[in-house]
């Protein structure tokens, strides 16, 4: 362990961060930080040297050493608003790497940018009700309503969401996975054991099981192979991620709708009570920024499902293992009792 000193809004603080850990990630950092300064880990901000340089969060999910910081290190913390960020998926070695979701990504983090669990830790969650007697979440829109789509809470939620948008099927969740594992194999210059945070042959065997979470760079695989960025707004902040096909766009974008341990889509339909072959999964870019009303129906669908409170601090919740009954508090303790005894099912109480 060494220390670490916090600047952040409320004073000063220092932690201890075990630089010799390599399954120590970006994630344990935030969640540290958020006990010594109460700010969300989706809302921080973090420089450090000097002049002091901005360290990107887009993918929580890795090592800490990702960061390049050492031992007597200070970090300036600061508090972001409820502004949206842009996300292009990891970027390769060498390059600078953009730490986030929520990664909230398993976030999957990795999980997470969103992601925010990681993928090699899964559970059986419980996710909030956010239907009503009115039918399922919807804001009304120019086009119709924006309509919250909820998917099975299995651990496959990503891929079954995904599913539902391009092949308008949740029951193609594991070809999903497949195609992640082929956009792994298929480009090892950018998904390298750096950024995966383990050897890639090891990541590809745990992310085509159904039992494991998928986060940014589930999201960033995806949005490559179909050509479409995918826009993953936060209820607890109504932040949106946007991960980007990169040159190769053609030029639509979706919605998918993270609650910090879920991930649901969002489809634009002429009526609430629409069938779903009536559904639009897939929209056209009117504008690169979060004024693109699609977009703007987005961030209302998270108002509403935060105001219904469908959203879970992965800080700060209670867990319960489902193998030995330990109780459990937040994704940093459910990680630790995963690797001293190997139970990896979890359920929130």
């Amino acid at each position: 362990m060494a220390p670490v000193r916090l600047r952040h809004p409320k004073g000063v603080a220092t932690i201890q961060v075990p630089f010799d850990n390599s399954a120590y990630t970006v994630q344990d950092l935030q969640q540290e930080i958020y006990t010594a300064s109460e700010i969300l880990p989706s809302r921080q901000t973090l420089k450090s040297g000097y002049p002091p340089r901005s360290l990107d969060l887009a993918n929580p999910e890795l090592p800490i050493s990702s960061l390049g910081l050492k031992a007597g290190d200070q970090l300036i913390v600061g508090e972001e608003s409820e502004s949206s960020s842009r996300t292009n998926g990891p970027k390769p070695a060498g390059s600078p790497v953009k730490v986030n979701p929520p990664a909230k990504v398993n976030p999957q983090s990795s999980a997470s940018t969103p992601p925010r669990a990681p993928p090699q830790v899964s559970s059986a969650r419980t996710t909030p009700s956010n239907s009503s007697s009115n039918g399922p979440v919807h804001i009304p829109t120019d086009g119709g309503v924006l309509i919250h789509r909820v998917v099975p809470d299995d651990n496959s939620c990503l891929f079954s969401s995904v599913a539902l948008i391009f092949e308008q099927d949740i029951n193609k969740a594991q070809r999903m996975r497949q195609i992640v594992a082929d956009g792994i194999r298929k480009d090892p210059a950018t998904y390298n054991e750096a950024i995966l945070g383990m050897p890639p042959s090891k990541y590809i065997d745990i992310i085509t099981k159904s039992t494991s979470w998928g986060g940014a760079i589930e999201l960033a695989i995806l949005a490559a192979h179909y050509r479409t960025e995918i826009c993953s707004v936060d209820v607890e902040t109504g932040r949106i991620d946007q991960f980007t096909p990169g040159t190769d766009s053609s030029g639509m974008r979706c919605i998918v709708v993270y609650s910090g341990i879920h991930y649901d889509a969002a489809t634009l339909a002429p009526m609430v009570e629409a069938p779903s072959d009536w559904h639009q999964t897939v929209f056209p870019i009117t504008s690169s920024d979060t004024s693109d009303g699609i977009l703007v129906a987005a961030k209302k669908l998270a108002d509403t499902l935060r105001s219904k409170k469908a959203y879970t601090n992965t800080a700060t919740f209670d867990l319960k293992c489902e193998v030995c009954g330990q109780g459990l508090k937040g994704e940093k303790s459910a990680r630790a009792h995963a690797e001293q005894t190997g139970h990896t099912r979890f359920g929130e109480y």
